[in-house]
């Protein structure tokens, strides 16, 4: 009988993924400073809280202690107006607009407007991506593309989040805990592969998985599991994003290192079945990093 405890070591892992306490409170922080400028200058309001929300792997709730911040900031429709005036690239403009408010809080942070939002880089390694918007009268929202010229694009967030935290309870929670340990492993192998992929490619095998609702006590093999269905799906153009059917592409192939992720978690429960504490806690780390306990 072994005495390897599958259960215990993934909920280690599990835990250890997640962002200190001390980031967490650093986050919020910054969050609320950066709602409070933006309200100031376009609400003349002191909100902290209103016209903003997480989004990203931090809304959803799948970042790891790696991951940016992505905010959507809502202004007043009449900025709308006058940057969708504008002859020239009013996007552009509008995100240099929004870059300058908050210029005035984080004058000492390095501030930067890229294609869709305004960066910021703070010292302590915490970067946040603001996405400003309005808001539609069906609830989605149009923000900014500087590209090309300038051009509004769609997205609808809140929608989203509906669908990807209604799959993570029928899923009794493990939809989240699988999109944190895949961005390990995307970290720990540098495979490249954006959040968004991951949070879809993930969304997609739960939705028919026969394990989706068990415990850690199989997470050997939903781990297994997940990495044969990237492998095994490697080549396909597009997944199809929840909420909005949006398609998602890759930028980079995943495809050996998803069978190499494949092969080790074979290992790792081959071991588990010897008795072999010591190479199956090395096969998992050789998976997902040093965040996998020894």
């Amino acid at each position: 009988m072994s005495d390897i405890s599958v259960s215990q070591d993934f909920t280690t892992l599990c835990k250890n993924l997640r962002m200190s306490d001390y980031i967490v409170k650093d986050v919020q922080t910054c969050y609320h400073a950066i709602t409070k400028r933006i309200n100031k200058d376009f609400w003349f309001t002191d909100s902290e809280t209103s016209h903003s929300f997480y989004v990203g792997s931090y809304g959803r709730g799948t970042a790891i202690y790696t991951s940016d911040i992505d905010i959507v900031v809502e202004l007043p429709w009449s900025e709308y107006t006058k940057y969708d005036n504008y002859t020239g690239n009013g996007q552009s403009a509008l995100l240099q607009s929004v870059k300058s408010s908050l210029q005035k809080t984080y004058s000492s942070s390095s501030i930067s407007g890229d294609g869709q939002v305004v960066v910021i880089d703070f010292s302590n390694g915490i970067k946040f991506e603001i996405v400003p918007s309005f808001k539609l009268n069906d609830g989605t929202y149009t923000y900014p593309d500087t590209h090309n010229g300038g051009s509004w694009k769609y997205m609808n967030p809140k929608e989203e989040m509906n669908y990807f935290n209604g799959r993570n309870s029928l899923s009794n929670n493990n939809l989240k805990r699988l999109c944190r340990m895949a961005r390990a492993w995307n970290s720990n192998m540098t495979v490249l592969m954006s959040g968004i992929l991951i949070d879809t490619i993930a969304y997609r095998f739960m939705q028919n998985y026969e394990y989706a609702d068990k415990s850690y006590s199989y997470y050997d093999w939903l781990s297994r599991d997940f990495f044969k269905y990237l492998y095994e799906n490697a080549d396909k153009e597009y997944w199809v994003k929840f909420g909005d059917n949006k398609h998602i592409t890759k930028k980079y192939s995943f495809k050996s290192e998803s069978k190499k992720a494949y092969e080790l978690a074979l290992a790792a429960i081959d071991a588990y079945d010897k008795g072999y504490s010591y190479t199956w806690h090395n096969k998992w780390r050789e998976i997902y990093g040093t965040k996998f306990p020894i």
